[in-house]
């Protein structure tokens, strides 16, 4: 893959509480994802180095945007988080790359700024134990 930046991501969409896809990328001004693995030490006695092994894969998201309020945006994709326990996927598209996990949302955090700006926070997990993987 070459070398690429960060501008126009194609995909960045999020179920809303039915199910339905939201693209919200317009409503994001920036965000952070992680693929962690868990790792176990497993060095012997024998061993003056340690050894590892890989262990679960798991995936994170951070999502922060302003609070957009028309239908099917990005208010009406997470104003349930704090009431319902939806699996939610969430598809990262860029460079001809995806990634689709399925996440559970732990917040909907909104800010009012001293300026006046609105906007949010929404960090979620994985849910399934389906490792990610991009295509």
């Amino acid at each position: 893959m070459a070398k690429t930046n960060g501008l126009a991501w194609t995909t960045l969409s999020v179920d809303d509480s039915g199910g339905t896809p939201r693209d919200i990328r317009n409503d994001i001004t920036n965000f952070d994802f992680a693929m962690p693995r868990a790792v176990q030490d497993h060095t012997g006695v024998d061993k003056s180095a340690i050894e590892r092994q890989l262990l679960l894969a798991d995936f994170s998201i951070n999502l922060n945007g302003v609070v957009n309020v028309t239908a099917n945006a990005s208010h009406t994709v997470f104003k349930t988080v704090p009431s319902t326990s939806v699996a939610r996927t969430v598809s990262l598209g860029h460079a001809a790359q995806t990634l689709a996990n399925e996440c559970l949302f732990t917040d909907y955090q909104i800010t009012r700024a001293a300026t006046g700006e609105l906007t949010f926070t929404a960090p979620g997990v994985l849910a399934d134990g389906t490792v990610p993987t991009w295509s």
